[in-house]
């Protein structure tokens, strides 16, 4: 592997005391200590934050996400002896796992449309890119390069390498009186990294040949969609992604099942017929009855049950070869199954149904699209005035640079937790007067 996707942007010359780390062990060091890592505690998963001690915040699922991505390389190391060089550090992994949800705002899918909407005329704005900007450039590591991490590490973060400006459709047709008759369906963002973020992403893919970066760059337009996507990723980002949506399919419905939001007969009329018909034989054998167990009042059959179904998906990984590219990690690509694809699929689907779009749960995503909104049309009103210190000398110096300022704003709410942006709100927007003591540090 060539040391070019070992070396970090900004040079470092750090002389640390019997310090032998990997570089993707200082990765993982510096994106677990970050403010941005910790703030995870305190954002929304799928269930809100406050609603309940038990279930997932974007924290622990980036842990399980972490867990679930060192067992996919794993066995992936043992199953492909010969792409083991590829797979030669779990730390990076790890890395991937970790950082891989810092960029998503507070309130979940709601914040995120609302940072977009508001971001409409200014680049807009995605969870996804907003990672990439956290780690290159936000993150207080290094003045001004983010957390500096080596250049495989971004390349695995890019789930969608490509500008946001290459990617975007047209606005929706019907501009909104106002942002509280806004619909979330209509403003889906780009998946992709800001155009402000252009030059990293250059720095990036660097290494590659002329025809590699061209071929990474192929978009196309779904049936139905107002945006393009792309159509590669990295080896790494295909492992992160993966493991991102086993935990997500899985864990977020035991979740649910624990809190009482979906039920057993849904189940039977969502997902048993898709892996009773299953291609795949043990899919047929093993997952067809798990409701018995997934359902069950005793909780130590319930967590076989998770067991079972994360050790299947989990297994059921292998690496694939795609044509045309010469970077190893570009022309690897980790792949489900195909049985085991359509099964995750229906568990995904069925998670989104019953539980991402409950009524009472889209209430909550929707207030906190209001407060998210709201927020960034105060501070956008009079930056200058009701931006903190700190805050007001970015907003200034992109101000008179000609760089976008408006970036500064939305960096500044999407790193909000949920719980900070509804005091923020309150401080702004209550009648009741508040004290300086009510929001805390910046």
């Amino acid at each position: 592997m060539t040391s070019l996707w070992h070396d970090r942007f900004h040079g470092e010359d750090k002389h640390r005391r019997n310090d032998h780390r990997s570089p993707f062990q200082r990765d993982r060091a510096r994106i677990l200590h970050s403010a941005a890592f910790r703030r995870l505690q305190a954002k929304t998963q799928v269930l809100g934050v406050g609603m309940n001690d038990f279930y997932r915040t974007r924290l622990t699922h980036s842990l399980e996400v972490s867990q679930i991505g060192t067992g996919i390389a794993a066995q992936l190391r043992r199953k492909h002896a010969e792409y083991a060089p590829l797979l030669d550090s779990m730390s990076l992994i790890e890395s991937l796992c970790l950082a891989h949800d810092l960029g998503h705002p507070p309130f979940g899918h709601g914040g995120e449309v609302a940072l977009n909407y508001m971001m409409r005329e200014h680049g807009g704005f995605e969870g996804n890119g907003q990672t990439f900007r956290i780690l290159t450039k936000l993150e207080p590591y290094t003045p001004g390069f983010g957390m500096n991490l080596c250049r495989r590490t971004l390349l695995g973060i890019l789930k969608y390498p490509a500008l946001a400006s290459k990617l975007s459709g047209d606005l929706p047709s019907t501009q909104v009186a106002h942002y509280r008759q806004l619909r979330a369906k209509d403003w889906p963002p780009v998946k992709a990294v800001f155009d402000d973020d252009a030059t990293m992403l250059e720095w990036v893919l660097a290494p590659l040949s002329d025809e590699d970066r061209s071929k990474l760059g192929e978009i196309f337009r779904p049936a139905d969609a107002r945006h393009s996507k792309t159509r590669h990723k990295s080896l790494d980002a295909t492992l992160m992604e993966l493991a991102d949506d086993i935990a997500y399919a899985v864990h977020d419905l035991e979740d649910a099942i624990v809190m009482g939001i979906v039920r057993r007969d849904q189940w039977l009329e969502d997902v048993a017929p898709v892996l009773c018909n299953n291609e795949d034989d043990w899919i047929r054998t093993e997952l067809a009855q798990i409701d018995r167990d997934l359902f069950s009042r005793e909780h130590h059959l319930r967590k076989d049950a998770i067991g079972t179904l994360v050790n299947g998906f989990v297994t059921a990984i292998s690496i694939r070869n795609k044509e045309g590219f010469e970077e190893p990690l570009l022309a690897c690509n980790a792949e489900l199954d195909a049985g085991f694809d359509t099964a995750l699929a229906a568990l995904k689907a069925f998670v989104l149904r019953h539980v991402v779009q409950k009524p009472e749960l889209q209430m909550l995503e929707y207030k906190g699209q209001q407060i998210v909104m709201q927020l960034f049309e105060a501070f956008a009103s009079d930056p200058e005035r009701l931006l903190p210190h700190n805050t007001q000398a970015r907003w200034r110096a992109a101000h008179e640079q000609g760089h976008n300022s408006m970036r500064v704003i939305a960096d500044y709410i999407s790193g909000m937790t949920d719980e900070f942006a509804m005091r923020m709100h309150q401080q702004l927007f209550s009648p009741r007067l508040g004290g300086l003591h009510e929001l805390g540090p910046e």
